[in-house]
């Protein structure tokens, strides 16, 4: 059975069932009648209980409850008086409900626990509740044996059963192991012990056991904790085992010695201790067992001892408990006694808190032993001076403190004088054993004297004169009472002192008697003063009485008298005397004395000396005597004055004798500058080069000073003028703006509101603006503006070289999407009724794109081969176009420039070239087909051929240009696209051009003749310059996408030129060019 019943926390609480068990109206209920509980645990077994309260037609009262679990002479032993229950054991009893609670539990507690009911009719045994005390074992289960170590199952048990699951702690070999929980399976060494124990109980383990069940390293004592009288001897022991048979060292050593040790981690051997000498030895009976003895016992000696021993491969160094010693002396209880007057019959009982079973006692009166008295307890009759004690039999010389009746007590109280106030002890003290209960009453002539104290001072904090009288001091224990009496007198000061005047009002000339009365102990002296401001007051009786036989006005004041005594001094209250008369001339001040500003708190202040005191009233002059006064009161309070108040004011002071009045006051109020008021003269519109004044003024006291200035007010910047008006001579257009002006006295500053100044006049200088740029780019929006300054506002009226535009009066225009038709400068016109004024010109530069190029080819009449031909590229544009050369097929540009010369043409420059024309708007391509024509293979029909070429072609474009008309109209409703294209094409053989020609390309080609010379392989150019961009290659669809072509135009003043002219007129977009090879001479 598992053990988490065994001690669930520090107490066992059993509240399982109820049992009743009574007779009648007699009854106790138990919580329950079975508990079990763990050994080092702490217990409580609890009922309620029951009685009637008559019995046999008698009063029936609880006089005494008490636990029990054996007898004796036919009597249950209270529990608490056993002395193997000495201080582990209470009895707690309130309202019916009684629990016995018991501590650090021992297997030997275990039995019947019964409850017994003693009242003054009968007495009234309960049954039994059974108290199981168990320890906690280790159980080992599931053993499998290997070479050299087994696996098993470890389970910590007990007999109780669970109620909760507390924590449990292991110790392997005597140490503290990480294992948790109440079981655990592992790897074992066969030389391995282990123990358990519940968290919180440490002092009560399991015995170790050893997993193999043989022999393995432990120590297991036989007592954990052993109690014993003093001057007793004791025996201390433990069995020891060893999984080595070689022990080399074992000794007994106590914890609480460890500062005596070398090394505080290191125990030492107990039998070489000094403290131990001659009064402990080792004893070792057989084998596996050690003894310590300890004889003669002394309080020092109570400690935790521990066993150690040590091999060659092992030391036992244990975290389990040892065993615990206490030493303890003999006490006399008192059981029971009977007071009387002279003499006590006393039951006592002589025990310590471990008194041993089996020994005989001694006991001693006066000193003296009693005979025939052996046991623990003994019954007799005492006076209340005998002393007794008792002692066990044969430590005679270890006997108990002696137990007595009180002795007379002896009373204390301060030396001296006992002033009132002070703090008063009186002390009573007795020699007595048990300690004396001391008590403290007052005698006052009441037979039910009150009790004033239980404790053995009397404390007064604060004495009174009241508390003087006689007290008397009683002290008492259970075996007599005695008593003492002390005297008090309580000394003290005069207490407050009276007065008595006579009543009713008091007149000048009339007798006057003062009377000073106080209770003092000793006898107080009298003295009287008159109060007049003087720290040397001046006596005026030293008799309890004060008289006036004729009171003048001049006796007014405040009377006091002084009581004294040695203790002290009393002081009266003062007594004023009022003597009536008229008032006298009111005097008036004023507050603040300096200067009066306005805001500030002024007080008129009237005073006058009268008696019954006046009544004030105060006016001001020259306010209509209609009016009701300004006040009332001795003070006219302005709680912010203002500049109206400043005048003159008197006051009058009145009682039912006269009244009087006084000298008039003047008040002059000063004030900062009121916030200033600014004028404009003229009042009406303001023309520029007229005479304007402002003018500033402000209400002030003292008088204001003026500083004009010009928008809001900037110290950093100078006023305009100091003054309190600011003239304009002559005002112009830049005078106008904000003005104010500042009013200044050394109580402040004030600024006027600002006043606008507005200046009319003619148009002034005027510009045109355009937005972005007045380089605008053709398609995009701009906006003109036209600034200037006039007051009143102007008119606008907009020009285009200085032609009126028809835009409105505005003075901005905006023009969406700007054309070429745009270009040009603009002015704009501002008018109003002052005058007129045109303004500067603004140039817009309409900037677009290249055109589309056109080029041309010189010369156009017939070359020959080896000499310069120019091509020449145009395009209007803005910004000015930028041009580059290109020729098909060829990635780099051949030229940059609008000209480009071929200066030694030949037959291998024959191809496509293209201009491309570029500004920062945009690019434009054109392109020119150069085609190589071949001439006649033979020299000597050179010049022949010449001539009869010549003839051909003027034929063949007759005869082309009839072909074109005729078929110009159906090209062109196919839809065919124009070939833009400029060629020039060059062939081997005129003829075979001719003849493979259609009548479509004849009519589109213009010939001339180009004549090459011999043995030029190589073609030179001319103005060419090299181009920094590549040109961008794209496939055959893009290309023809991109390009752009013109019109190539050859000049010529021959006959081949008018065909082209005509050619020019039938299609404009194409211009063909026949160029003649010149024949190759054969050699």
């Amino acid at each position: 059975m598992s053990l988490p019943a065994a001690a669930r926390g520090f107490v066992v609480f059993l509240l399982v069932v109820q049992v009743v068990q009574g007779l009648d109206d007699w009854g106790v209920t138990y919580s329950s009648t079975e508990i079990c509980a763990v050994k080092g645990s702490t217990v409580e077994i609890r009922c309620s209980y029951t009685y009637p309260s008559t019995w046999r037609g008698s009063v029936n009262t609880v006089e005494k409850t008490l636990w029990f679990t054996k007898w004796k002479g036919g009597k249950p032993v209270d529990l608490t008086t056993e002395s193997e229950y000495s201080g582990r054991v209470e009895d707690l009893c309130e309202n019916n409900i009684c629990t016995l609670r018991i501590r650090k539990l021992r297997e030997s507690d275990s039995a019947q626990y019964k409850f017994r009911i003693i009242t003054n009719q009968a007495v009234y045994a309960s049954e039994p509740v059974t108290l199981s005390v168990t320890g906690l074992q280790v159980k080992v289960s599931n053993i499998y044996r290997y070479t050299g170590y087994i696996w098993a199952n470890l389970e910590c048990l007990s007999s109780c059963p669970p109620t909760s699951r507390p924590s449990y702690i292991w110790y392997k070999n005597g140490l503290k192991s990480p294992k948790q929980g109440d079981s655990f399976n592992d790897y074992f060494y066969p030389k391995e012990s282990y123990a358990c124990a519940v968290k919180g109980y440490e002092n009560s383990p399991s015995p170790s056991v050893c997993v193999n069940g043989q022999d393995c390293n432990t120590v297991a004592y036989s007592e954990r904790s052993i109690c014993a009288p003093k001057g007793s001897s004791v025996d201390i022991s433990c069995t020891h085992s060893s999984y080595e048979y070689n022990v080399q060292s074992k000794f007994w050593f106590s914890p609480e010695r460890s500062h005596q040790w070398k090394n505080p981690s290191q125990p030492e051997d107990l039998s070489e201790d000094t403290q131990y000498a001659g009064h402990a030895q080792i004893l070792e009976t057989w084998r596996g067992r050690s003894t310590l003895r300890i004889s003669d016992l002394r309080d020092s000696d109570s400690a935790q001892y521990l066993f150690k021993f040590k091999t060659q491969n092992f030391e036992w160094r244990s975290d389990l408990p040892g065993t615990t010693l206490t030493v303890t002396a003999l006490q006399v209880q008192v059981i029971r006694a009977t007071v009387q007057q002279s003499n006590t019959y006393a039951e006592l009982k002589c025990h310590s808190s471990c008194s041993p079973a089996g020994v005989s006692y001694v006991w001693f009166k006066n000193r003296e032993k009693i005979p025939k008295t052996t046991r623990s307890s003994y019954k007799d009759w005492f006076q209340h001076r005998d002393m007794i004690s008792c002692a066990l039999e044969g430590h005679e010389v270890f006997p108990s403190p002696a137990v007595y009746a009180p002795r007379l007590p002896y009373l204390s109280r301060p030396s001296g004088e006992i002033e009132e106030g002070s703090s008063v002890t009186l002390t009573c003290s007795s020699d007595a054993n048990p300690a004396a209960n001391y008590t403290w009453y007052k005698k006052n002539g009441n037979p039910n004297v009150p009790l004033l104290s239980e404790r053995p001072q009397l404390v007064f904090r604060s004495i009174q004169a009241s508390d003087s009288g006689e007290y008397f001091c009683t002290a008492e224990n259970k075996l007599g009472r005695t008593s003492a009496n002390i005297s008090i007198d309580v000394k003290y000061a005069p207490r407050i002192t009276s007065l008595s005047r006579p009543s009713g009002e008091i007149k000048e000339g009339s007798p006057v008697t003062l009377t000073c009365s106080s209770d003092a102990n000793p006898a107080a002296k009298y003295t009287w003063y008159k109060r007049n401001g003087n720290a040397n007051v001046p006596l005026l009786s030293e008799r309890p009485q004060l008289l006036f036989s004729s009171i003048q006005s001049s006796d007014s004041g405040q009377y006091y008298c002084t009581v004294e005594n040695k203790l002290g001094r009393r002081t009266s209250l003062n007594t004023f005397i009022d003597v009536k008369y008229a008032p006298k001339l009111p005097s008036v001040s004023v507050s603040p004395s300096a200067e009066i500003e306005e805001g500030s708190s002024v007080t008129l202040t009237c005073s006058s000396d009268a008696n019954p005191a006046a009544n004030y009233t105060w006016y001001k002059r020259n306010i209509n005597a209609g009016l009701p006064p300004l006040s009332d009161k001795p003070q006219l309070v302005f709680r912010s004055i203002q500049s109206s108040d400043s005048g003159q004011y008197y006051c009058t002071a009145e009682n039912k004798l006269r009244g009087k009045t006084s000298k008039d006051i003047s008040i002059d109020v000063k004030y900062a500058p009121r916030v200033p008021s600014v004028s404009v003269s003229p009042s009406d519109e303001i023309k520029e080069g007229s005479l304007v004044t402002l003018t500033c003024s402000s209400d002030a006291n003292p008088a204001a000073k003026y500083t004009w200035y010009k928008g809001k007010r900037n110290p950093d910047l100078p006023p305009l003028n100091e003054g309190p008006q600011l003239v304009f001579s002559s005002i112009s257009s830049s005078d106008s703006g904000q003005y104010c002006c500042t009013a200044e006295n050394k109580l402040g500053t004030k600024a006027s509101k600002d006043i606008s100044i507005d200046v009319n006049y003619a148009p002034k200088t005027s510009s045109v603006s355009a937005s972005p740029s007045a380089e605008i780019e053709i398609g995009k929006s701009l906006q003109l503006t036209c600034k200037g300054g006039a007051n009143p506002a102007a008119t606008h009226t907009w020009y285009k070289d200085n032609h009126t535009l028809p835009w409105g009066s505005k003075d901005i225009y905006q023009l969406a999407s700007i054309t070429l038709e745009d270009k040009g400068n603009y002015h704009c016109e501002l008018k109003n009724k002052y005058g007129q004024l045109n303004s500067t010109s603004v140039h817009i530069d309409v900037q677009y794109a290249p055109k589309l190029p056109s080029v041309s080819v010189s010369p156009s009449a017939e070359i020959e081969e080896g000499s310069s031909v120019t091509l020449t590229c145009s395009s209007d544009a803005n910004p000015a176009a930028n041009y580059t050369w290109y020729k098909k097929d060829e990635d780099s540009p051949r030229a940059s420039g609008q000209i480009f010369t071929i200066t030694d043409f030949r037959a291998e420059h024959s191809g496509s070239y293209s201009c491309e024309a570029q500004n920062k708007l945009g690019r434009s391509n054109s392109t020119l087909h150069l085609i190589v024509v071949a001439g006649g293979s033979m020299k000597t029909v050179a010049a022949g051929s010449i001539t009869a070429v010549i003839v051909c072609i003027i034929f063949l474009i007759a005869f082309l240009l009839i072909r074109r008309k005729r078929s110009s109209k159906p090209t062109t409703e196919a839809g065919e696209r124009p070939d833009n294209d400029a060629q020039v094409r060059i062939y081997d053989s005129p003829s075979a051009a001719v003849q493979s020609a259609t009548p479509e390309q004849e009519a589109e080609v213009c010939y001339a003749s180009v004549r090459f010379i011999k043995n030029q392989e190589e073609a030179l150019y001319s103005n060419i310059k090299p181009a920094h961009l590549r040109r961008h290659k794209k496939d055959e669809k893009d290309k023809e996408d991109d390009v752009d072509h013109s019109t190539v135009t050859s000049k010529s003043h021959s006959a081949t030129a008018e065909s082209e002219r005509h050619e020019a007129a039938e299609d404009p977009s194409a211009l063909y060019s026949v160029v003649n090879k010149k024949p190759r001479v054969l050699t």
